[in-house]
């Protein structure tokens, strides 16, 4: 019998801590550099004459002046204001995929042989990590059931995006484009699918769920046509139900001449229990930094894989890495490719941990992704449906792939208390806030956990049991938890009005400063009047 868990008396570092624009003294340093001496100088002339003009500041960098300490503890204290896989069950960031990273793997890409690389260097330099890619490519390959791959894409968003590029180039070549100008998605697919689609000029049909949450069939035999150029689709989608007439979707676009494209950012349900190509699909792309184990990293840095049929392969994203059975090289000779996406080749850092977990794991172990994975979910949705107030719409009985769509529609009929609420007071008891649903919330009040393989059982008790808590605050004292949180380092709630706002949204310290200096003008402007 494991530990016995309980709810944690858990309370986050709270600090005062200024921007490290704001911090420092003039004069102070971290490092001093040792000056050159006479003979160097001599040799090698001043430091004004060494640089071009072209190249020379016009004026001094507006950089803090901080000693080590102070650089030391200002990033310790953020660190401290900081939830993460590493210190807490980050099961609630469903599609997100938050699975352990292994350390071994981070001292890979630590390394000074990984480090030190630098994207001008001649290829006849960079063979280990340009092997590394051609076998990741190689694996991508195996993986999807397609010919070719393509990993110059930044991201997941980025390789859709490249997939409708690739869908563009497609219907040109054959003379088809004007006519097929209609994508068809789900409105349970990933958001990029239809906005990736719409910025490259299609009209964006979408499917809504039938009674068992599954895409319309019906929906989408009166929505094919002479004008769809793909349909893009997502299975299992965010609810967690598969899909088993996929194959049928497929044949149906197939039909009607058009491509069919898998979103598989999150393969960890399906890890070697089906492929993108066995379903009849003609592409499909990954996240590597989810599925493959590599940190989500706040919109980076992430790595996307292109891969495509044998009839698709010329048009894929340049450049990709090739081997002439004597050296490994970039191959930008593709005339009829739709480009780069990017600067440079790829993120090789998130390539060396995907082809580390692959190599780790081998094919058996990159199954048991998936088993587990599968095991978990159903495990912890039966746990978390004995909850009052908490329910799984769509598809009663039947169980779920990785992750599941639930709702705290009830609970909040009941008590007032939503979702959003929730979410945040969950910060009150170290977890990381959970993931809802993407927009337009099709299912009301969602909730989507997504327990990956390396979450125990016993995480998943201590995760289901601080939602029981919530729900027994929100029926005896509601108030309570929407004023959450009350132990997190941000006090108070953002409000939504900061992130919607250009002119009170700041990205940057320049940003930040140029909404101080603005701020200033309106009310002068104010005391003027």
């Amino acid at each position: 019998m494991g530990y016995v868990k309980k709810n944690r008396d858990f309370h986050q570092a709270r600090w005062d801590e200024p921007f490290i624009m704001e911090m420092g003294n003039p004069g102070e340093r971290g490092v001093l550099i040792p000056q050159a001496s006479d003979e160097v100088k001599k040799i090698s002339g001043g430091v004004k004459e060494l640089v071009p003009e072209g190249l020379k500041r016009k004026k001094r960098p507006d950089l803090p002046e901080l000693s080590q300490m102070q650089v030391l503890r200002h990033y310790m204290r953020l660190s401290q204001e900081t939830i993460g896989t590493d210190i807490n069950i980050d099961i609630g960031l469903g599609t997100c995929t938050m699975k352990y990273s292994p350390k071994i793997h981070e001292q890979f890409v630590r390394s000074e042989k990984m480090q030190e690389i630098h994207p001008y260097q001649d290829e006849s330099t960079v063979q280990g990590i340009l092997e590394i890619m051609y076998q990741v490519e190689q694996y991508l390959k195996a993986i999807s059931g397609m010919d070719k791959v393509s990993l110059q894409p930044s991201g997941g968003s980025q390789a859709i995006f490249a997939n409708v590029q690739t869908i563009r180039a497609y219907f040109e070549e054959k003379g088809e484009a004007s006519q097929r100008d209609e994508i068809i998605t789900t409105i349970l697919s990933h958001p990029a699918n239809p906005g990736t689609a719409a910025t490259l000029g299609y009209k964006v049909i979408t499917l809504y769920p039938d009674e068992n949450g599954l895409p319309d069939i019906e929906a989408l035999k009166t929505a094919v046509s002479e004008r769809t150029a793909a349909l893009m689709i997502t299975n299992p989608e965010d609810t967690g139900i598969y899909n088993d007439r996929i194959r049928q979707f497929v044949d149906i676009v197939h039909e009607a001449g058009g491509l069919c494209v898998y979103d598989q950012a999150n393969l960890n349900g399906v890890f070697g229990l089906t492929r993108a190509r066995d379903a009849g699909f003609d592409m499909c792309h990954y996240n590597l930094h989810k599925s493959f184990s590599s940190p989500h990293g706040c919109q980076g840095p992430g790595a996307g894989a292109q891969c495509v049929s044998e009839a698709l392969s010329k048009y894929v994203a340049s450049p990709t890495v090739e081997f002439d059975g004597e050296k490994y090289y970039l191959d930008d000779d593709r005339p009829e490719s739709i480009g780069k996406l990017r600067m440079f080749y790829g993120v090789p850092p998130v390539l060396l941990r995907t082809y580390s977990y692959i190599r780790t794991l081998g094919a058996d172990g990159m199954k048991q992704i998936a088993e587990l994975s599968i095991l978990n979910n159903n495990y912890l949705i039966k746990k978390l449906l004995e909850i009052k107030g908490l329910s799984m719409p769509f598809a009663k009985g039947r169980f779920r792939m990785e992750q599941a769509r639930l709702s705290w529609k009830e609970l909040t009929e009941d008590t007032g208390v939503t979702t959003d609420d929730i979410c945040r007071r969950i910060v009150d008891y170290g977890f990381q806030d959970y993931f809802t649903s993407h927009h337009p919330r099709v299912l009301p009040e969602p909730f989507t956990p997504e327990p990956v393989e390396t979450y125990s059982k016993d995480d998943m008790d201590e995760y289901a049991a601080a939602f029981a808590a919530i729900a027994r605050e929100a029926y005896e004292a509601p108030e309570l938890v929407k004023g959450a949180p009350y132990k997190a380092a941000l006090g108070a709630q953002i409000q939504d009005e900061y992130l919607a706002d250009w002119d009170k949204f700041a990205t940057t310290w320049r940003a930040y400063q140029k909404y101080i200096e603005r701020t200033k003008e309106n009310v002068s402007s104010c005391e003027r009047t």
